[in-house]
C-alpha cells in the first residue's frame, strides 16, 4: 500500500486542486451496499465484461484493459521513461454510474455520472480484500474516462498488495475547480454536490465489491477504505452514513467541517488585504517568524528538535520579539526578512484563525487551541475557525515544489478556498481565474471582502449544508459503524499546512461525548497526532532541515488490518525520520495521551512515554 507515501499524497493534492465538473438534476436513491448475486457468466478481463457485468440499470462499463507485469500503465499514446509500469498482472475496469447531470456540452456542471476505476489483481493473486482509495481536494478527474488512467496508486495496490483497489471522480471530471458545483444559471448544483459529498464514494464501495464478487466468484472477506484530506473526510462520511460499506477505515487529516475550515483558509489572504493593503508577507518573512517560533518552543531535554512537539503549548508572540521586528519598529532585525509590528500582528491573526471582525487575543491568553480541547463546535462566537499552528510553513513550502499556492502564498489564495466562498455567496466572480460559469467567470473579487463579509460567507456555508450535500461531515454519532464491528484510525499532522489539526481534535472529542466516553470511543476509533508532520508529508514545518519521524509506507494501514482481522488493538506507534544515516525516532500516542519526555536522547523514542 503506497497511499501513505508523502509524494503520492501530495501529488493527489496537486491533481485534485485543478479538478472539477457538475450540474443539477434528480439523483436516485443510492444502492443499499449489498453485492448483487454472482452471474452465471464468468467475467474475463476483456470487452465481454462490458455486457456481462450489469449490477444495475444506472451502471455501465466504460473500458476494460488487461496489463501484464512490466506493461506501461497508459491507455493511449506512447509511454515515456517516466510512465509507471504494472508491478504485476492486473485488470483495469472503468465504470460510469448515472444519472449524472445534464446541461450544455463542455460546461463544468455537465456530467454523465460518477466515474469509478477498479483495479483487479490476477485471480490467483487476490488476497480476498478490497482496499479502496480516497481522493484529495475537489477530487474529480479521469476515473470515468475511457482515454486516461486515473490512479496508478490503485494499480500499485492491486499489483503489489493483491487487493482489489478503486478510485472515483465523485461525479465530475473537468479541471475548473469548484465550478462543477454551480449550475450555468449561477444556482447551487445540488445533484453533483451530493455526488461529491457522499453518493460517489458509496457507489465506489458498492460497485467495487460487486465487481470483485463477480470477477472472482466469491465476495471479499474484508473491505477497507484508505484516504487522507478529502479522502479522510470521505472515510468519516462512510462511517457516518454508510456504515456497512467497509470493515475498516483509515481517515487521515480529514477535511471535515468542509465549509467552515475551507472558508477559514481564505482568512489569511483577507488579513493581507485588510491589514497590509493587499501586500502579503514574503516567503522569507514568513519563514523568519515561523522558524523563530520553532526555536522558542522546540526545546526538549535541552535539545532543539527543529520542530514543535506540542504546538498547543506554544504561545510565541512576534509582536514582542525584537529579533524578528524591524529596526524601524524598535526591533533589532535589519534584514529584508524583518517584520513590522503590524505584520507581526497579522501573523498572530493567521495563527489564531478566522474571526468575525479580524480581532486576535494576546497569544499568552489564547494561542488558538483553547476551544479545540472541548466537544463544542467552534464558530458560534467571534472566533470562527482555527489557524495554522506555530512553526508550520504558512505558505506550504512542500506545495511550492508542485507549483501550488498555500494559504499565505504571495501569489494569492489556495484556490479551493476562493472557490468555496464563491459558491457560498453564489457569485462566481469571487473565485479565481479557474472558476468558470456562464453567468461570469472568476475575477478574484474575493479581494474586496471585509472580515464581516467573509464571516457571512462562513454562516452561509453552514446554512446551505442541505444544498451542499451535507459536505461538512460533522456528525459525531458513529454508533451504527461501531455496532457493525467497524474499526477506524486517524492521524493528523500537527504542522498541517492546509487542514488545521485542532478541528480534528474537536471532532474526536465530540465523538467521545456522543459515544459514551473515551473507552467506548476508543473501542473502535483511535486518533493520533503527529508532531511536525504536514498535510500527508513528513515535514510540514518552515524548517527544511527538521528530521521529523514519520510512518513507513504501510505502517498505519497495517495497524488497521491487524485490528480488524486479528483483534490487535493499536496503541502507541514508533515513527522514524526518513532519508538520514542516523534517523530520529519518536512515539506517537493514542489521543488524548501526549508524548512526554522522560530522560535521555531527545531524538530517540525510548526517551519518551505516552501519558
Amino acid at each position: 500500500m503506497k497511499t501513505h507515501h508523502p509524494l503520492l499524497l501530495l501529488t493527489a493534492v496537486a491533481a485534485s486542486v485543478l479538478s472539477g465538473c457538475g450540474g443539477g438534476s434528480h439523483n436516485p436513491p443510492p444502492s443499499d451496499g449489498s453485492a448483487p448475486p454472482v452471474g452465471t457468466t464468468p467475467l474475463t478481463c476483456d470487452d465481454t465484461l462490458k455486457t456481462n457485468f450489469k449490477p444495475d440499470a444506472n451502471t455501465s462499463v466504460v473500458a476494460v484493459k488487461a496489463f501484464k507485469k512490466g506493461d506501461a500503465l497508459i491507455l493511449n499514446g506512447s509511454p515515456t521513461a517516466a510512465t509507471p509500469k504494472a508491478s504485476n498482472d492486473v485488470c483495469m475496469v472503468k465504470l460510469n454510474v448515472g444519472p449524472g447531470n445534464p446541461g450544455p456540452e463542455g460546461a463544468p456542471s455537465t456530467s454523465p455520472g460518477i466515474g469509478i476505476e477498479v483495479w483487479l489483481p490476477a485471480k490467483t493473486a487476490w488476497n480476498a480484500r478490497v482496499h479502496a482509495l480516497g481522493g484529495g481536494g475537489w477530487q474529480g478527474g479521469p476515473a470515468g474516462s475511457a482515454a486516461t488512467i486515473a490512479s496508478t496508486a490503485a494499480a500499485d495496490v492491486a499489483g503489489t498488495e493483491g487487493a482489489v483497489s478503486s478510485t472515483t471522480d465523485t461525479g465530475h471530471a473537468s479541471v475548473a475547480g469548484g465550478s462543477f458545483a454551480m449550475n450555468p444559471d449561477g444556482t447551487i448544483n445540488k445533484a453533483l454536490w451530493t455526488d461529491f459529498a457522499s453518493r460517489g464514494i458509496h457507489e465506489q464501495a458498492v460497485k467495487t465489491k460487486a465487481l470483485a464478487t463477480a470477477y472472482y466468484g466469491s465476495a471479499p472477506k474484508y473491505s477497507y477504505w484508505d484516504g487522507g484530506s478529502t479522502g479522510g473526510r470521505q472515510g468519516l462520511n462512510l462511517a457516518q452514513n454508510n456504515p456497512t460499506d467497509f470493515d475498516g477505515i483509515v481517515a487521515n487529516f480529514p477535511a471535515i467541517n468542509w465549509s467552515r475550515f475551507i472558508t477559514g483558509e481564505l482568512y489569511p489572504q483577507i488579513v493581507f488585504q485588510q491589514d497590509l493593503a493587499g501586500v502579503a508577507l514574503t516567503r522569507d518573512q514568513q519563514d523568519q517568524v515561523s522558524n523563530t517560533a520553532i526555536a522558542a518552543c522546540d526545546v526538549v531535554g535541552g535539545q532543539h528538535l527543529g520542530y514543535i512537539l506540542d504546538p498547543s503549548s506554544c504561545t510565541y508572540d512576534p509582536t514582542t520579539d525584537p529579533a524578528v521586528l524591524c529596526t524601524s519598529d524598535g526591533g533589532t532585525n535589519g534584514t529584508s526578512s524583518c517584520v513590522t509590528k503590524v505584520q507581526a500582528t497579522a501573523v498572530n491573526k493567521i495563527w489564531y484563525g478566522m474571526t468575525a471582525d479580524g480581532s486576535v487575543p494576546a497569544p499568552a491568553t489564547d494561542n488558538g487551541w483553547t476551544e479545540a480541547s472541548s466537544s463544542t463546535l467552534l464558530g458560534a462566537g467571534t472566533h470562527r475557525w482555527y489557524g495554522q499552528t506555530r512553526g508550520t510553513s504558512l505558505y506550504g513550502a512542500s506545495f511550492a515544489a508542485f507549483g501550488l499556492d498555500g494559504l499565505t502564498s504571495p501569489n494569492g489564495p489556495f484556490s479551493i478556498a476562493s472557490d468555496q466562498v464563491a459558491l457560498e455567496l453564489q457569485n462566481p466572480r469571487l473565485g479565481g481565474s479557474t472558476f468558470l460559469n456562464a453567468t461570469g467567470n472568476g475575477q478574484s473579487l474575493w479581494r474586496q471582502l471585509s472580515y464581516l463579509q467573509l464571516s457571512d460567507a462562513y454562516d452561509r456555508g453552514v446554512a446551505l449544508q442541505s444544498s451542499f450535500g451535507n459536505i461538512n461531515t460533522d456528525n459525531p454519532d458513529l454508533s451504527a459503524f461501531k455496532n457493525r464491528g467497524g474499526k477506524m484510525l486517524t492521524w493528523h499532522g500537527l504542522a498541517d499546512e492546509l487542514i488545521m489539526p485542532q478541528g480534528t481534535v474537536n471532532y474526536y472529542n465530540s465523538v467521545v461525548e456522543k459515544m459514551g466516553g473515551l473507552t467506548a470511543a476508543q473501542d473502535f476509533y483511535r486518533l493520533y497526532l503527529v508532531p511536525g508532520a504536514g498535510h500527508g508529508t513528513p515535514n510540514g514545518t518552515a524548517n527544511p532541515a527538521a528530521q521529523v519521524p514519520f510512518f513507513t509506507p504501510t505502517q498505519f494501514y497495517d495497524a488497521l488490518t491487524a485490528w480488524v482481522e486479528k483483534g490487535t488493538v493499536p496503541d502507541a506507534m514508533t515513527l522514524q525520520s526518513l532519508g538520514s544515516a542516523t534517523p530520529k525516532t519518536r512515539p506517537i500516542c493514542v489521543y488524548p495521551k501526549k508524548i512526554t519526555y522522560t530522560a535521555g536522547d531527545a531524538g530517540t523514542a525510548a526517551s519518551y512515554t505516552c501519558s
